[in-house]
């Protein structure tokens, strides 16, 4: 990839799922169930993960401060699960309300060589005459782009990294975690990893080399070499985008990540390479 394509400044235009949480006690609410400082947001939009209680990532959210209310944009997760669960977590003397869910559009400017956490996202409904605008912007990112540009950056999918297994550590999302705030939903698991340094594997950008490789192919272990002598890691996605070039994201155990980093999957060489977007730069 060329320096120029690297630098060059493209537009993340997607909908997402969302809904505002309302009333006096929204901001405490949201605090004691996410991963960020919700009393920090200062009119800024926060990124922040929901946990399950032994730390598992469940969603990446996005919170959007409003003059009379939240806006929680759900970036990557189950957006019925998760407000049953805020719903359910809700005290009668707590002065919060949820909305229905509605769409979206949130655009944030983008490039490839740096985190998709940089750069504050704005957000438009349809009828916004200013959404116009940003519709017709010749800088937006096709799908097939977009796809590409999230497994570089490692950002997290449904079903893929977000599968019931997964930490926000071992996907490098230390950054939307405050370690200093009170608790919070898995504050626990998070600070037991993080102070004993017991993190085992890694979240990685894999290229297969040989383009033949079967996307449907069953197994989706990573082995050591071609005689599948030792797991190393799983594949979690994959996308071809080309006859030639297949790029996904594996987890990868840390003690096998060496400085060549090219390990086997079916019979299939693959190289891994650490991610534009996550904490492991």
């Amino acid at each position: 990839m060329s320096e120029s394509k690297e630098n060059k400044k493209q537009i993340w235009l997607e909908i997402f799922d969302c809904f505002s949480i309302t009333g006096k006690d929204s901001k405490r609410f949201l605090n004691g169930i996410t991963t960020g400082n919700i009393y920090d947001l200062n009119n800024k939009v926060l990124k922040t993960c929901w946990l399950s209680p032994n730390g598992i990532l469940k969603s990446i959210l996005e919170i959007n401060f409003l003059e009379d209310k939240l806006e929680v944009i759900v970036l990557a997760g189950n957006t019925i699960e998760i407000r049953k669960y805020f719903n359910d977590i809700i005290f009668p003397s707590d002065d919060v309300a949820l909305s229905e869910t509605f769409s979206i559009n949130r655009i944030q400017e983008v490039d490839d060589m740096n985190s998709w956490k940089i750069n504050q996202p704005i957000f438009f409904q349809n009828e916004d005459k200013e959404y116009n605008f940003y519709k017709n912007n010749p800088n937006n990112m096709s799908n097939n782009d977009l796809q590409l540009w999230k497994i570089n950056q490692a950002i997290p999918s449904l079903d893929n990294e977000i599968n019931g297994k997964l930490n926000p550590l071992e996907l490098g999302l230390n950054d939307l975690i405050d370690f200093n705030k009170g608790c919070y939903l898995g504050q626990e698991t998070m600070s037991k990893i993080r102070n004993v340094s017991s993190l085992k594997q890694e979240i990685r950008v894999l290229t297969v080399i040989d383009s033949k490789y079967n996307l449907e192919f069953n197994d989706k272990n990573i082995y050591n070499n071609e005689k599948k002598e030792k797991v190393v890691g799983y594949i979690t996605s994959i996308n071809r985008l080309s006859s030639h070039t297949i790029k996904g994201l594996a987890i990868i155990k840390r003690k096998y990540l060496t400085t060549e980093n090219v390990f086997f999957t079916g019979n299939c060489k693959i190289s891994i390479d650490k991610s534009v977007g996550s904490t492991f730069l």
